[in-house]
């Protein structure tokens, strides 16, 4: 199986072409945040460099959030494109999971932060099983003192990984000797584990009804929502 996996969910760009689980070709991006620019001539680039037609192409792996508003919507959108216009299957993944899969510790829960800014997060906790990562705790947008409520049960070691520098100092007087700090190159999302990850998962049904998982309001939808307080934030589009 042929797959092209994408993730811009922030900073970083990654995209890979897979046969199956064999890396075909990869680049991946920490320089910028023109995904807009960037994100097509990459992966055209990458699949004439492997020797591939978009027709050869038969499955689409991307990270649909959390993480950065234009960035999920940007890989989403592509991603979506792409598998409707060649008429091929569509894989979503969570892009704080997909983090996750640089830390392959099966004695450590995994805990990857995107930063949510004012100390808030998107987070979620992750426990590799017998060579299967599960979710041990929901992807979420929280607070950090919420958060570690949450957490401060686990004996386990817990490895942050992603936007930790705004977190450390408070996660490490709450945690202690059980915190570890991954490494650096741990919090740059690899589009080759995603897609290999995505190799395994259940195609979408409904490509038309794929949407970004933000985990919370945009700007446009907290805005309707303080005009219209009493009212279900889910059609303001309709409603405005």
């Amino acid at each position: 199986m042929k797959i092209l996996a994408i993730d811009t969910s922030n900073k970083p760009l990654s995209v890979a072409v897979m046969d199956n689980d064999n890396l075909l070709a990869q680049t991946t991006l920490t320089t910028h945040r023109k995904h807009a620019e960037f994100l097509m001539p990459v992966i055209e680039d990458l699949v004439q460099k492997s020797d591939l037609l978009p027709t050869d192409l038969d499955r689409v792996v991307v990270a649909d959030g959390p993480g950065s508003y234009t960035g999920i919507r940007m890989a989403v959108t592509a991603a979506k494109t792409i598998a409707s216009t060649l008429g091929i299957e569509l894989v979503t993944v969570s892009s704080l999971l997909n983090l996750a899969l640089n830390i392959q510790k099966e004695d450590a829960l995994i805990n990857p932060i995107f930063d949510g800014r004012n100390q808030n997060m998107f987070t979620g906790l992750y426990r590799w099983n017998h060579g299967s990562i599960e979710t041990v705790i929901a992807d979420q947008h929280i607070n950090l003192s919420n958060w570690l409520e949450l957490i401060h049960n686990y004996g386990e070691q817990i490895v942050i990984i992603g936007d930790t520098d705004s977190f450390e100092k408070d996660m490490r007087t709450a945690l202690h000797s059980q915190l570890v700090v991954g490494d650096s190159l741990d919090g740059i999302p690899s589009a080759a584990k995603l897609g290999q990850y995505g190799l395994t998962q259940a195609p979408i049904k409904d490509v038309d009804a794929v949407v970004p998982r933000y985990l919370r309001l945009t700007k446009a939808e907290a805005d309707w929502k303080k005009l219209h307080p009493n009212e279900d934030t889910h059609d303001y589009v309709e409603k405005v």
